[in-house]
């Protein structure tokens, strides 16, 4: 067994801490995982945040000194800390192939896939996206991702304009423009997500995508539908921002919003929009509507 990993359990304030005593004890590298299914989404910019209580996983050569290694720890955790200690043998593999074994081409709705560079399309007719799992939010695996592509390949927006606000990886507006939006904005607040809706756009031979800081995304500028995949509270307090950017007639696809979290955002939206029931995937929400004539 050439490797091994240390693990145990410990709370966010003390996990760096123990990242650095991980890596002085000779470790090759240190992961952090969530301990209790806690869920996050897209943090503001230069910020990284950490679940409340994390699973802290250390790789070793197997020809350290795995008892020596082991006693360090328990003299330097917390007892609560120590009782989750344990040591847990590898075997030898190609981890990068491991990696890409875990991510497979998905389906959203009819004729909408989204396909790593590395497959096939299953369905070369279909509307294929092809994207990566990437730093960037948004690849499509998490139900609020997954609700917007639903909406959009059984309401393909043929000819119109879009605002994808909170575009992260791009993955929505690449979509709306393979399935025949005319123009379609990015405005994100993270400039690697910018960046990433570009080189997404470029991979899929998209060219009509633009992308904008929202202080820079112009006031005046009005499209048929408002995609925002993004969280309940900024929702809210964008709310009359995202009625302005609509035209009368025209739809929003709200995301990012937890079930108990619907009605408030729904409330909020009904001032400018004639809100739908919402749609709901694993305790996450989506909200539509049409803009008052």
């Amino acid at each position: 067994m050439p490797w091994f990993q240390a693990r145990f359990t410990t709370q966010q304030p003390f996990a760096e801490n123990f990242s650095d005593l991980l890596m002085e004890l000779g470790a090759a590298s240190v992961t952090f995982e969530d301990a209790e299914d806690q869920p996050l989404l897209e943090p503001p910019p230069g910020e990284t945040p950490l679940w409340e209580l994390i699973n802290v996983v250390g790789l070793f050569d197997a020809e350290l000194n795995q008892q020596e290694i082991r006693q360090q720890l328990l003299r330097q955790l917390p007892e609560d800390n120590a009782t989750t200690l344990r040591f847990v043998p590898l075997e030898e593999q190609d981890w990068v192939r491991a990696w890409m074994d875990d991510f497979h081409p998905m389906q959203f709705g009819q004729r909408l896939w989204i396909i790593p560079s590395w497959s096939e399309p299953v369905d070369p007719e279909g509307v294929n996206i092809l994207l990566d799992p990437g730093l960037a939010f948004g690849t499509g695996t998490h139900s609020t991702t997954a609700l917007c592509l639903e909406w959009l390949d059984a309401h393909p927006p043929t000819g119109q304009k879009v605002i994808d606000y909170g575009c992260g990886s791009g993955i929505l507006a690449i979509a709306a423009a393979k399935l025949g939006a005319s123009q379609i904005d990015g405005v994100d607040n993270d400039p690697q997500a910018l960046i990433a809706t570009h080189d997404n756009a470029e991979k899929n031979r998209v060219t009509h995508i633009q992308g904008f800081l929202p202080d820079t995304f112009p006031k005046e500028q009005k499209a048929d539908l408002l995609l925002a995949n993004i969280l309940a509270g900024p929702l809210e307090e964008l709310a009359p921002t995202f009625a302005s950017h609509v035209v009368a007639g025209g739809s929003i696809v709200l995301s990012g919003i937890l079930q108990e979290q619907a009605e408030s955002v729904s409330r909020v939206y009904s001032r400018w929009f004639e809100m739908e029931p919402a749609a709901i995937d694993d305790a996450w929400v989506r909200l539509t509507g049409t803009k008052h004539r």
